[in-house]
């Protein structure tokens, strides 16, 4: 196929045309079948899940698609010369013996690859963030609900028992009633700030330039480009995308919530000034509205590429009664609501602090000292067994889904309610203003 800008141009048509005869041919998965799958962008998260998802039982990968010639030769070397492989990711879905694909290429391809794949009759598991752009959102879920293909969207702690013990605790009130989120996520290395290695053979001859471009602007070639796509905003969505959607999946998950009304983020390139035109240090506030599951709350966000620390990540969920700490594990530290309010007297003439003191010791009157008047405070921590993964959790669930047809928790609705403030985020850093976002409808406002 040539690679030319008008033959991209043509690609929605000829997939559409192709699609429809592969969901006219798919196979029919009975639950003690292989599922087979197809990953289309091999590079670093790519490889992880399909891994992960070779790790659970009856998954085979039949083919993989990559604009470059080098992760085509690997995918041979790893699973074998049968392995089909390809440049053209529209091939890889005309083929009726595959049942689901992995998309993780650069996210300006996610919401088309996805649409396709679903016309196509094929499952899938894509990367976050689900989407690019707010306007590419609706399109996938439309997709979703009129085909009834499974789709799951890849922020894996939706699927952890660590996240999943922290929403128990939360709706058991275990700190009494949240009205603040902190969350984090700080980096200190080259690769943590996306300076992935570029291998010496990249070329115009060994990379399908064209084709990785796809909707992005036309530029010479550039393999900084391709391997370091995150840096760039023609391609990725940059801090935001790649680590507040992970923050906003599992807040979501654990609180029951669909997304702020109101966003504002700041902050700029401090370190890593490369070339990259996304910052490496983005803050963000979020104001949650009370619903039926949830009061309202305030939400704030970090992403740090040079904090000095290594990596870490984690929430605090700040509470009336005590903070819940998500890192490896769920911490909670109770601590009473004060009933006793204190005074402060000591600038009211003396005959005043008479009276009061002598009407507050009558509406507070002071405990004795004994065993029953001791505050109780704790501390409770909740561990996952040792070298538990959540990442393969979430795959057994995407490939569960594939054989029962039962939709996943993260599906292109969850997915754009986690992706949307993240791109707000972006939106409110590069025009410098305040955003306004209706989460019931998954629309920006003004």
């Amino acid at each position: 196929m040539s690679t030319s800008r008008r033959h991209f141009l043509q690609a929605s048509s000829a997939a559409l045309a192709f699609g429809t005869k592969a969901a006219q041919s798919a196979r029919k998965i009975s639950p003690n079948d292989n599922v087979q799958i197809a990953t289309i962008g091999l590079g670093g998260m790519g490889s992880g899940d399909t891994k992960s998802s070779l790790a659970q039982p009856g998954v085979k990968l039949v083919a993989v698609a990559d604009v470059y010639d080098g992760r085509l030769v690997h995918a041979k070397e790893l699973h074998g010369a049968d392995i089909f492989t390809t440049r053209d990711y529209r091939e890889v879905l005309a083929r009726p013996d595959i049942d689901a694909v992995i998309i993780a290429t650069p996210d300006h391809w996610h919401s088309k690859i996805s649409i396709d794949a679903m016309n196509a009759g094929k499952d899938v598991y894509c990367e976050k963030p689900m989407v690019q752009h707010l306007d590419d959102g609706k399109p996938v879920i439309a997709a979703h609900q009129k085909t009834g293909q499974i789709m799951q969207v890849g922020s894996q702690r939706v699927s952890s028992v660590v996240y999943q013990k922290a929403k128990d605790l939360l709706k058991q009130g275990v700190i009494g009633q949240f009205n603040m989120v902190e969350a984090w996520w700080d980096r200190n290395s080259a690769i943590g700030a996306w300076q992935y290695s570029i291998p010496p053979d990249a070329s115009e001859q060994t990379i399908d330039w064209d084709r990785f471009l796809g909707r992005a602007p036309k530029v010479p070639f550039d393999p900084k480009r391709i391997f370091r796509w995150r840096n760039y905003r023609d391609y990725g969505t940059g801090v935001a995308g790649d680590l507040f959607v992970h923050l906003f999946s599992g807040m979501h998950f654990v609180t029951g919530a669909i997304g702020p009304t109101r966003v504002y983020a700041t902050g700029g390139t401090r370190f890593w000034k490369d070339g990259r035109d996304v910052p490496d240090l983005l803050l963000g506030v979020y104001d949650y509205p009370e619903t039926a599951q949830h009061p309202a709350f305030n939400l704030a966000l970090r992403v740090n590429f040079e904090d000095g620390s290594g990596e870490t990540s984690g929430f605090r969920f700040i509470g009336s009664e005590g903070i819940m700490t998500i890192g490896n594990g769920v911490t909670v530290m109770r601590h009473p609501r004060e009933t006793e309010p204190g005074y402060t007297i000591e600038t009211f003439a003396d005959k005043t602090q008479e009276e009061f003191i002598k009407k507050y010791q009558a509406e507070y009157p002071k405990l004795p000292a004994n065993a029953d008047s001791i505050r109780p405070e704790s501390e409770e921590k909740f561990m996952p067994p040792p070298g538990y993964n959540d990442h393969l959790d979430h795959h057994r669930n995407f490939i569960n889904a594939v054989r029962t047809r039962k939709q996943t928790i993260e599906d292109p609705t969850f997915g754009f309610r986690a992706a949307g403030p993240a791109l707000l985020s972006n939106i409110s850093y590069f025009e410098q203003r305040m955003c306004h976002w209706d989460p019931s409808t998954m629309t920006m406002k003004g």
